[in-house]
C-alpha cells in the first residue's frame, strides 16, 4: 500500500485520491461566479431594468435576447457594450401588428424565444395564445401560428388557422420544424415551417402522464411546461405538474422518465456541454444541472432560499423564481431570475 507524508502524518494512496479530489471541487467550485448582468431589483425597462424575465437566448450576433412578460416587449444585450434595445412590443399589453415593424405592434406576456437557422426570431406569445416571428432583414411581425383566441383544433391545416392555448415554450427540432409546448391543451404541436402545416406531435389532450416505454402516438401528456432539443435531437421536456423530466428518443418514437424527484416546480430547461441539462427550478429559487450520464442532480447556483443575491459565489446567491435558463457553446450560463427582476450569468473566472 503506497503511502504518503502530509504535514507530520502518514496517509494512504486512497485517502491521498480523495484529499486531491475534494482539493480540485473546492477550486472548481470557488472559480465559479454569478453576477448580474442587467435588473437592480425594480421592475421596468430601462438600460439597467427588466421587467419579470422568463426565456432567453443567444442570438446568431451573440447577442443575448430575452422575454420582457410584464414589460409586454422582446429585448436585446449587446453584451460588449452592455447597451439594450427593444426587438418587440411597444410596452402595451395587447395583441395587434401584422407585417408591419415589430416594435409598432402590441403583445402579451411573451414567454420564450428561439432563432431559426437564417437568424429569424420566433417568441411563444402566451396570453394571446399565438406564435409570432421577427424577420431578421427587414424587422417586421407576423403570426404563424393560432388565431389569437384560445381553443384547440385546426391540425393537418394551416397553423395561422389553428387554434392554441396558453403556448409556453418553443424549440427547434434537428429538421427545422418547430415544437410548441401548447400546455393548456396538454400537447405538443409541430409546425412545418416550410409548408406552414401544424399537427399534433405528442400529447392527445387527456391529463394523464405518460407510461414508462409508451408510444407516441396517443399518448397523453398532462400539461408540458419546457422543452428543449440537443444535438443529437433527443426532445427532453420539463413537467410543473410532478415536477418530471421526460426524454423522447425520435429514433425510438417512446416517452422515458429521467427523472420525478428533486425539482420543485421547474419552468426552464437548456441544454449543456458534456451531456448535462440546466433546469431553472422555479419553485425551489434555484438553478439545477442533471448529468444524464448518472442521473444525478445538483444545484449550481441559488441558496434555496427566496431572495435577491448577492453577487460572487452562486451557491449563496438568493434567487426570486427564475423562470428562464440558457446554455451557451461556452457552458456560460444566462439565467431569468424573474421576480428579482434581474438577468444573471453564471461563469468561470
Amino acid at each position: 500500500m503506497l503511502r504518503f507524508r502530509v504535514g507530520a502524518k502518514m496517509v494512504t494512496g486512497s485517502v491521498m485520491k480523495i484529499l486531491i479530489l475534494a482539493f480540485c471541487l473546492s477550486t472548481l467550485l470557488a472559480a465559479q461566479k454569478i453576477e448580474t448582468l442587467i435588473g437592480d431589483g425594480k421592475p421596468g425597462t430601462s438600460e439597467t431594468q427588466v421587467n419579470n424575465p422568463y426565456g432567453l437566448v443567444i442570438g446568431p450576433d451573440g447577442a443575448l435576447y430575452w422575454c420582457d412578460i410584464d414589460g409586454h416587449v422582446v429585448r436585446r444585450m449587446d453584451l460588449k457594450t452592455r447597451r439594450t434595445s427593444i426587438i418587440a412590443g411597444t410596452g402595451k399589453k395587447g395583441n395587434s401588428g401584422e407585417n408591419i415593424a415589430a416594435t409598432a405592434a402590441d403583445i402579451d406576456e411573451p414567454y420564450e424565444l428561439r432563432f431559426d437557422a437564417k437568424g429569424n426570431l420566433f417568441f411563444a406569445d402566451m396570453k394571446s395564445h399565438v406564435i409570432r416571428r421577427v424577420d431578421k432583414r427587414r424587422h417586421t411581425i407576423t403570426t404563424i401560428a393560432g388565431t389569437g383566441q384560445p381553443g384547440f383544433g385546426g391540425d393537418g391545416g394551416y397553423a395561422t388557422k389553428a387554434m392554441l392555448r396558453q403556448p409556453h415554450s418553443i424549440v427547434f427540432d434537428k429538421q427545422g420544424r418547430l415544437l410548441i409546448c401548447d400546455i393548456g391543451n396538454d400537447r405538443v404541436r409541430r409546425l412545418d415551417l416550410r409548408t406552414g402545416l401544424i399537427e399534433t406531435y405528442l400529447g392527445n389532450g387527456e391529463k394523464k402522464d405518460p407510461l414508462e416505454g409508451a408510444k407516441l402516438l396517443d399518448t397523453p401528456l398532462l400539461a408540458p411546461r419546457a422543452i428543449e432539443v440537443d444535438k443529437d435531437g433527443k426532445l427532453y421536456i420539463i413537467k410543473r405538474t410532478g415536477n418530471a423530466l421526460y426524454v423522447v428518443d425520435p429514433k425510438r418514437g417512446t416517452y422515458h422518465l429521467l427523472a420525478s424527484k428533486g425539482f420543485n416546480g421547474p419552468k426552464g430547461i437548456s441544454a449543456g456541454p458534456k451531456g448535462t441539462l440546466y433546469i431553472a427550478d422555479t419553485e425551489a429559487h434555484a438553478i439545477q444541472r442533471f448529468d444524464l450520464k448518472t442521473g444525478q442532480i445538483a444545484k449550481v447556483a441559488g441558496s434555496g432560499q427566496r431572495g435577491d443575491g448577492p453577487d460572487g459565489d452562486p451557491l449563496q446567491c438568493k434567487m426570486n423564481r427564475p423562470h428562464g435558463v440558457f446554455v451557451d457553446k461556452k457552458g456560460v450560463v444566462y439565467i431569468a431570475d424573474s421576480e428579482a427582476h434581474r438577468i444573471r450569468r453564471l461563469q468561470m473566472k
